[in-house]
């Protein structure tokens, strides 16, 4: 599919780089479909069913992309914006750009309707100031959820610390939740200023069974996969380096999936509120697996296989494997989610044959 504007980001896919493409179900059968252009933009365009380009695409101030959702009256970007370090010093280290996150709602047509910062940088609090909360280069990458009235975004980000004269910076991650009318929920039961440290992999999924939002991060805090604010492991593992949460899905009846992998092997996880309950070590062989609903009943695992992409479905309430390994003639990104439609089926943003270009994946619904 041709595309109105070159997507940056097709070099990297380490978790500091840029991601390129993001897709969501629009409640028609459609889709949007993001993508990070040159000059600063994020684009915008609709799907119709067939996975084609319908319109023209519109476009968002924005020099990272994050993720995209929808609804019955258009959906929300989550994007990264420049923004402005200040000039208290650092108490070592290098100076780094000090962003922010933001929430773009926009309507069926791809107009912006509201947007809000769900970072905490403002004129009179700029990255090197004491509290800030800010994106910076690394572990940057985010996620969103709604629940239909509300979204939430979970990311990471950077963390302001006065010592002295000067200013320490960590990394952790943050949740906020946004209303319909685009104002910060004050006091959310699930939102949070920090929730693990140092963190990567940040996930979200709204749960109705249950009326919350659900979280799950990578950790270098004992080195596991967990629940933040406060730390519940799921998964336990360990600090070489490979350790990598995958997605979240909601289980069957009770509970949640997650995938996530160390040593170049990928795991799923059964959990309901901590210590997974049961756990199952894959046949796949990767360090950065994904994971989505697949209609009813069915969860599908994905990982990169040379130039395609490895799936198998597995069942979402006991966890195993159902039919055969097949493969998905597309190429795998790291960090690029799939994404569940109410058919049944399941898409995923690819590379196209250039910068010019990209493939939408489908994986038709399972009888």
């Amino acid at each position: 599919m041709k595309l109105s504007a070159k997507v940056v980001g097709y070099g990297g896919e380490g978790d500091t780089e840029k991601l390129p493409m993001a897709i969501a179900a629009r409640p028609d059968g459609g889709s949007w479909l993001a993508w990070l252009g040159t000059g600063g933009k994020v684009y915008l365009g609709k799907l119709g069913c067939d996975d084609k380009l319908v319109g023209t695409p519109t476009s968002f101030e924005g020099i990272d992309l994050q993720d995209v959702q929808a609804d019955k009256t258009g959906g929300v970007l989550l994007l990264t914006r420049k923004g402005s370090c200040g000039d208290t010093p650092l108490c070592g280290g290098e100076s780094s750009p000090c962003n922010t996150m933001h929430m773009i709602r926009f309507d069926t047509s791809g107009k912006l309707v509201w947007q809000r910062q769900v970072t905490n940088l403002s004129s009179s609090r700029t990255g090197y100031d004491d509290g800030a909360r800010f994106i910076w280069w690394y572990q940057h990458h985010g996620r969103l959820a709604s629940d239909g009235k509300t979204f939430a975004a979970y990311f990471g980000v950077a963390i302001t610390v006065k010592n002295g004269s000067c200013v320490d910076i960590h990394e952790g991650d943050r949740m906020q939740v946004v209303s319909a009318s685009g104002a910060l929920v004050s006091g959310h039961r699930d939102a949070f200023e920090v929730g693990c440290s140092h963190a990567w992999t940040s996930r979200v999924v709204w749960d109705p069974r249950t009326s919350h939002y659900v979280t799950v991060c990578a950790t270098d805090n004992d080195c596991r996969i967990a629940r933040p604010n406060p730390y519940r492991t799921v998964a336990a593992g360990t600090c070489d380096g490979t350790l990598f949460g995958g997605d979240l899905v909601l289980a069957k009846s009770k509970g949640y999936w997650t995938a996530w992998s160390q040593g170049g092997k990928a795991r799923l996880a059964h959990f309901t509120t901590g210590k997974a309950d049961t756990s199952i070590t894959t046949s796949a062989s990767t360090g950065h697996p994904h994971l989505a609903a697949y209609g009813t009943g069915r969860m599908l695992l994905t990982w990169q296989s040379g130039s395609s992409i490895a799936a198998q479905v597995y069942d979402s309430g006991t966890g195993k494997a159902t039919g055969a390994k097949f493969t998905i003639a597309a190429k795998d990104h790291d960090y690029t989610a799939l994404k569940s439609y109410a058919d049944g089926s399941i898409a995923y943003p690819a590379a196209g044959s250039s910068t010019s270009a990209i493939t939408i994946a489908r994986v038709l619904p399972m009888s």
